[in-house]
């Protein structure tokens, strides 16, 4: 701090040796000597003399030639002066000798007048002239006027002309050559302006040329470097934004044919005229910027040049908006960005919604950052862009809906719905770890023989791993999961379910691998508590839906299940062919129907795949199914196209029945307790019951009780079914009336007849 104190001293004792006069240089130089750092002063001094002594020898050398030249000619004026002296003289005063004698000095006052006349008559040509002296002096100087204009020196130009016109012509009075300089100053100033136009257009021409690498490079400068974007845009007052940008923009483009032609037509009082035609021409440039090309959504690419360019477009408004003064205005550029960005706007909806690959979804969103940054770091109002952000945030979560619904389908389609084989402890820990699935039971046992979830599960939890490792926050990832999961998810597992020709194995294994991802969700949890790292007990996390949605998708398949084995009982049941006409048997024992034994058969097999299902599902399908069988054989007894059944066939069908409750007794599933299956079948067994056992007594004595014996047996079923053997009796014994025992057998059935209709009256008014 103190030798820059005492440099300052110095500089400063210094200056005052310089500008001091010499009788008041004492009190300075003792100042000097006073101080502390005399040989530093001294040292400066030196260096302040060799300044001197460079700029005074600078200053011989640059008039040294004068000087040479004003010798020389001294030296010649010294030699005609000796010449003079020696004869000159002598020779006017021979002049003077002669001239003095009468006859010569009448010539000599002859010449004398006419000398006298002829000075006259200069003296007035002189003062003409001098009037005239600016105009020549112009007149000479048209050809260094040319040479500006060669070299685009207009400005000068027009302000020579201006003082020609306007200061040097009216001096110099009426002469031809004036008019004739007064007539041409007006064409060159058109010839100037016209000049100055036409590079503008080149200007314009270049800029559009070049709007896309200026746009390039402002991004690329704002992506290596955003924190320098913020820092300077609150600093800059002129075109300052970034310092390899101004420089770059400048090298791309000269913006002088702009400040040049508003100089022009502003000398000219043609200002208003060329802002409106600079803004009109960029305004129809706008438009063409704006106007993206019609394979824009193909390639990144496309997009990148459509940026760039309204970037460079916008770049050079900036920059003209900070170096002119009023060409273009903050209301004017305003007015253009609120043009283009509703255009900019539009047009990457409509390109955007004609892409489906997520990827480029997902750069193209980056780009769009990357733009509405460069472009904020100008003061242009962005919010719009970052408001089209969300809503492509949507579109892509729809495309990675549609892609992964497809995957899905291909996944599913593909798999044998049948457990992964698993022949070592490495296979089965390899499985596990791309599938979050845990079984005690296959943990215990030291050889896997089989993996019980099927290949579609764990690829299924694999892509739903993938497609979270695509989303971004926590909110969207668990948005995007969860209609992962409810929409696209759901309807492959609906899908896969609904499909012709499913078998009930597959439909088995759908059951599995729903209840495994079922319990799978928590491992989701953790997946994506994993990636955001927000817990998943937070107030405004969205939970995740997948529980209830693998669980429906269970449902359905239980339902299917259901359905499907039905259907398949229905199959054999088309095959049963009982004569209803059939005499009753003798002592021989009656066999089951063939199609019910292909049914049981069927059953058994069947049933013997249900032990892996989860929970009561096998149990309830069993249940389902002998329901459905005894549903299907009541209602072939009551169907109204057999008209008349015989003793004989009710003895077949009871021995069907009796083979049904045997499957039923022998328990198919595991988890029945007792004879809980048998009652599926209990309304038909006491139905049968009645009539082969013909114990209607019991049963019209105890009907409507508790402990009836006969308690699930409808008096109007079996009404139907005591009319239909009634017919039975009367058709088939023609001869009745001579037997006594048909005659009593058919009074009792019309007896039975009777008192049924008694009791339905009794009890169903």
């Amino acid at each position: 701090m103190a030798s820059l104190e005492t440099a300052a001293e110095h500089e400063r004792i210094l200056r005052e040796i310089e500008s001091t006069d010499t009788n008041c240089i004492g009190p300075t130089l003792r100042s000097v000597y006073d101080g502390q750092e005399h040989g530093l002063f001294m040292e400066k001094l030196d260096a302040r003399i060799r300044n001197h002594d460079r700029e005074i020898e600078k200053m011989c050398n640059h008039h040294f030639q004068g000087f040479v030249d004003s010798i020389t000619e001294l030296l010649k004026v010294r030699g005609e002066a000796q010449k003079l002296k020696v004869s000159q003289v002598t020779e006017t005063n021979g002049h003077l000798q002669e001239n003095g004698k009468e006859v010569k000095l009448t010539t000599s006052m002859e010449e004398l007048r006419q000398c006298r006349v002829q000075q006259r008559n200069i003296a007035t040509t002189i003062d003409k002239l001098t009037h005239c002296l600016p105009g020549n002096t112009q007149t000479l100087s048209l050809t260094a006027l040319f040479q500006m204009l060669c070299l685009c020196r207009y400005y000068p130009a027009l302000r020579t002309l201006e003082q020609l016109e306007q200061t040097c012509l009216p001096k110099a009075g009426q002469y031809r050559f004036c008019s004739i300089m007064a007539e041409n100053i007006p064409k060159l100033r058109i010839q100037i302006r016209d000049t100055a136009m036409s590079q503008l257009r080149d200007f314009l021409e270049s800029i559009r040329k070049h709007s896309d690498k200026i746009g390039q490079t402002a991004m690329k400068q704002v992506h290596k470097h955003p924190e320098t974007l913020w820092a300077e845009k609150n600093l800059r007052f002129g075109f300052t934004l970034l310092d390899g940008l101004v420089d770059c923009t400048q090298d791309l483009v000269d913006f002088s044919p702009v400040y040049r032609c508003l100089h022009i037509y502003t000398v000219l009082g043609l200002r208003d005229v060329f802002e409106n035609y600079y803004r009109k021409q960029r305004r129809k440039q706008a438009r063409l910027v704006l106007q993206p090309h019609s394979n824009m959504h193909e390639t990144l690419e496309g997009y990148r040049r459509y940026f760039n360019q309204i970037v460079g477009f916008f770049v050079v408004e900036d920059h003209v908006l900070h170096t002119t003064q009023g060409l273009v205005n903050r209301a004017y550029v305003e007015e253009l960005w609120e043009l283009a960005l509703s255009k900019i706007v539009a047009a990457l909806r409509t390109h955007s919604s004609y892409c489906d690959d997520p990827d480029l979804v997902l750069d193209l969103k980056n780009l769009i950052v990357l733009f509405a940054d460069t472009l904020q770091g100008y003061g242009f109002p962005v919010s719009q862009l970052f408001d089209m952000l969300l809503e492509m945030r949507e579109q892509y979560g729809e495309i990675l809906l549609k892609r992964w619904n497809v995957t899905f389908r291909q996944v599913i389609d593909q798999d044998n719905y049948s457990p992964i084989p698993v022949s070592t402890e490495e296979e089965y820990r390899q499985y596990t770890s791309q599938c979050p699935f845990q079984d005690p039971e296959l943990e215990k046992k030291s050889l896997l023989h089989s993996h019980r979830l099927s290949r579609s599960l764990r690829l299924c939890i694999y892509y739903v791993c993938v497609f979270l490792s695509s989303t971004e926050v926590d909110d969207m990832i668990r948005k995007s999961t969860n209609l992962l999961l409810t929409r696209t998810l759901s309807h492959c597992l609906q899908y896969a379910i609904k499909k012709k020709n499913v078998g009930l194995a597959e439909l088995v294994q759908v059951i599995i691998n729903t209840t495994h991802l079922e319990q799978s969700c928590h491992f989701l949890e953790e997946f994506i508590s994993n990636i955001t790292n927000v817990p998943p007990d937070t107030v405004n996390a969205t939970k995740l839906y997948g529980t209830s949605t693998f669980k429906d998708a269970r449902h359905a398949a239980e339902a299917e299940i259901y359905t499907s084995l039905n259907a398949k009982i229905d199959q054999f049941l088309q095959l049963a062919d009982y004569d209803w006409m059939a005499a009753v048997p003798g002592g021989e024992n009656l066999a089951a129907s063939d199609y019910l034994i292909d049914l049981i058969a069927f059953l058994k097999s069947t049933f013997s795949v249900f032990t892996n299902l989860p929970g009561k599902v096998a149990q309830t399908a069993c249940m389902s199914s002998c329901k459905h069988i005894s549903t299907s054989l009541m209602q072939l007894l009551l169907d109204p196209e057999v008209r008349q059944i015989s003793m004989g066939a009710l003895h077949q069908l009871d021995t069907d029945v009796k083979e049904c409750e045997s499957f039923a007794r022998a328990g198919p599933v595991a988890g029945f307790q007792g004879d809980t299956l048998l009652l599926a079948f209990s309304d038909l067994r006491q139905l049968l019951d009645l009539f082969t056992q013909w114990d209607w007594s019991t049963y019209l004595a105890d009907y409507g009780k508790p402990t009836c014996k006969y308690l699930r047996v409808n008096p109007h079923t079996a009404l139907a079914l005591l009319e239909k053997m009634k017919e039975t009796s009367r058709k088939n014994n023609v001869f009745a009336q001579f037997r006594k025992t048909d005659r009593d057998r058919q009074k009792l059935i019309d007896t039975i007849i009777k008192q049924l209709r008694n009791l339905i009256a009794q009890h169903h008014t």
